[in-house]
């Protein structure tokens, strides 16, 4: 899985995954040749293989132990995880949405790996139980409709999205878009508490620790959901409630396309040719989990924009981890933390081969970019759950 020995990262993955699901055991060798998978040697996985245009080599069992033992041993920034089962993914999306329209989508599918797509009525009925692994698409949990009222109010699609939001919203027995939501984010918050691993991108990560500080609090503006909102609402926010956020600021300005100070959108200052992030190193011995996710050809990655970008580095909570970061630009691009029994990862940014992704443009070819680095990230989460020894849901 290193630069030179591997031509498509991203499919590898997938034959890891497709290895797992035939109840074999792979080991990730984690920072060793850019996080490299030894899997059983069978014809049927070297055909796969050929098929998906990954590159593999065939070692001896000598040669096998030989890599261990390099990897065990104590002056190696190495470890070996043994990968155990294929977990059970879920896609949290509108069911009409177009799969280029997220990035986690169109790496599954280009990785072959298999995933449900799930929406509020599942959540609501307690269908994310049957789960591993869950994936928010850019969703905006605080009811405002993406904060896209002042460009798009009289675009066909925000009409028409907005009016399937309130339709479902009455039919799951809720007055608002906003309070249906809220309950949303709250079953995947004790999903998470019950063990589950949660991973969100772009606007899904800052709306879904707003709408947690904001339980029983209304922020949304008539044009959202037909009534004021609460009077001084900036301090009733509880900011013991989110996962990874805290002294955010929320923007009230209907008309502006933001929701908080959480996202550093248009605070950066920093030209698309040299905006890349930068992954931390960690010990893989000791810290093996944020070693997995940060397993990758590169140690730079390019950044790409989104409604949420990036983070304000210093609105994040002490206990979330940092794993990618523009240090210049006082931003964190990739976070991860703990939530009771479960995990949660938050990625800004909407497409990793799309720097400016907009409205209505044309979907990402993956053909063109099977060694994105940035990509790997995601496909990283993918497998994380596959490392759990037990489960750890109630």
């Amino acid at each position: 899985m290193d630069a030179e020995g591997q031509k498509n990262h991203l499919k590898a993955y997938g034959v890891t995954y497709w290895t797992l699901e035939k109840q074999l055991k792979v080991k990730w060798l984690l920072n060793y040749r850019g996080g490299s998978f030894l899997l059983p040697d069978a014809e049927d996985i070297q055909r796969e293989c050929q098929i998906r245009g990954v590159s593999y080599e065939v070692i001896s069992n000598s040669k096998a132990e030989e890599i261990l033992e390099l990897i065990s041993s104590p002056s190696q920034n190495m470890e070996a995880v043994v990968l155990e089962k294929a977990p059970k993914i879920a896609v949290y999306s509108p069911k009409g949405n177009l799969p280029w329209d997220d990035a986690v989508t169109m790496v599954l599918t280009y990785a072959e790996i298999p995933y449900d797509v799930i929406y509020d009525e599942e959540v609501l009925s307690d269908a994310l139980l049957l789960y591993d692994w869950l994936h928010l698409h850019h969703e905006d949990f605080t009811g405002q409709y993406g904060k896209f009222y002042r460009a798009y109010k009289s675009a066909a699609w925000y009409i028409e999205e907005k009016n399937a939001a309130e339709t479902l919203a009455a039919k799951l027995g809720y007055s608002k878009v906003s309070e249906e939501k809220l309950a949303v984010a709250l079953k995947i918050r004790d999903y998470v508490i019950g063990g589950g691993f949660m991973f969100a991108m772009c606007s899904a990560t800052d709306s879904f620790d707003i709408t947690l500080s904001a339980e029983g609090v209304d922020i949304c503006e008539p044009m959202f959901d037909g009534d004021g909102s609460d009077a001084n609402y900036q301090s009733k926010i509880d900011y013991n409630k989110t996962f990874a956020f805290k002294d955010f600021i929320l923007e009230r300005n209907p008309n502006i396309y933001e929701f908080s100070s959480i996202d550093m959108t248009s605070k950066r200052q920093i030209i698309p040719e040299v905006d890349y992030f930068t992954l931390m190193d960690f010990s893989a011995k000791w810290d093996p989990v944020p070693t997995m996710l940060n397993q990758n050809h590169t140690a730079l990655v390019k950044g790409f924009m989104g409604q949420t970008t990036s983070f304000t580095r210093n609105e994040i909570k002490t206990n979330v981890l940092v794993l990618g970061e523009n240090k210049s630009n006082s931003e964190a691009k990739y976070i991860h933390g703990i939530k009771g029994k479960g995990f949660f990862t938050f990625y800004g940014g909407h497409d990793p081969e799309d720097y400016t992704h907009r409205v209505g443009d044309p979907k990402t070819e993956l053909d063109l970019h099977p060694t994105s680095p940035g990509y790997r990230l995601i496909l990283n989460n993918v497998l994380f759950p596959a490392a759990k020894k037990k489960k750890q849901k109630t």
